[in-house]
């Protein structure tokens, strides 16, 4: 089984990067047309759902992500992520990292974020690689139930194989504190999707 964040490029890097360029260029056409929402951008808030990797390996398995404010514009966050191998009798993929965000509102509903975060990959047939990712995009509120972000990264967990990969994703909200977030990274060969209930406060 090949380590989940380790896949040769099918898609050049500046594929992932023009499409999470243009996304964030629509969310901040349309924001002078959507409601303030200055505090639905949360970022004290805590996710658990199914998350599926579309790629040779055909992975599937549960992940859990966490992010506390430390001050109006820094965040600490972290997340992990265990999948079994549909293909190659069960293999356990585990994954996680903690890291540090800044985000720095641009309008009342648009903030624009990086992030930056240590990572592990480790399977049950190799050892654990470790490594460094790094992202920045936009997050934008779409009236008080609706957001959205885009963000275009690069990860390097295997010193000198570093890949670029683009996240795009949404949350429903229901309420001040509960919603359903979905999530999509898309990495040279593999697209990994999140969907699950969110808790922010």
């Amino acid at each position: 089984m090949r380590r989940g964040a380790q896949h040769r490029a099918h898609i050049h890097p500046e594929v992932f990067l023009m499409r999470c360029s243009l996304f964030a260029l629509v969310l901040l056409a349309a924001a002078p047309f959507t409601a303030s929402a200055t505090d639905v951008l949360s970022y004290d808030y805590v996710e658990a759902g199914y998350v599926k990797s579309d790629s040779r390996d055909d992975a599937s398995g549960y992940g859990i992500t966490g992010s506390v404010s430390i001050d109006e514009r820094f965040n600490l966050f972290g997340s992990y992520v265990d999948q079994n191998s549909d293909r190659f009798n069960g293999v356990d993929l585990r994954q996680w990292s903690v890291g540090a965000g800044f985000h720095h509102s641009v309008k009342d509903n648009v903030d624009l974020v990086a992030r930056l975060a240590w990572n592990s990959v480790d399977t049950a047939q190799t050892k654990e690689y470790d490594g460094v990712s790094a992202e920045a995009g936009v997050r934008a509120a779409m009236g008080a139930h609706f957001e959205t972000w885009a963000l275009a990264g690069y990860g390097d967990v295997d010193a000198g194989n570093g890949e670029f990969y683009g996240r795009l994703g949404a949350q429903a909200k229901f309420g001040k504190h509960f919603g359903l977030a979905g999530d999509v990274k898309l990495i040279s060969g593999d697209t990994q999707w999140f969907v699950g209930p969110r808790f922010s406060w």
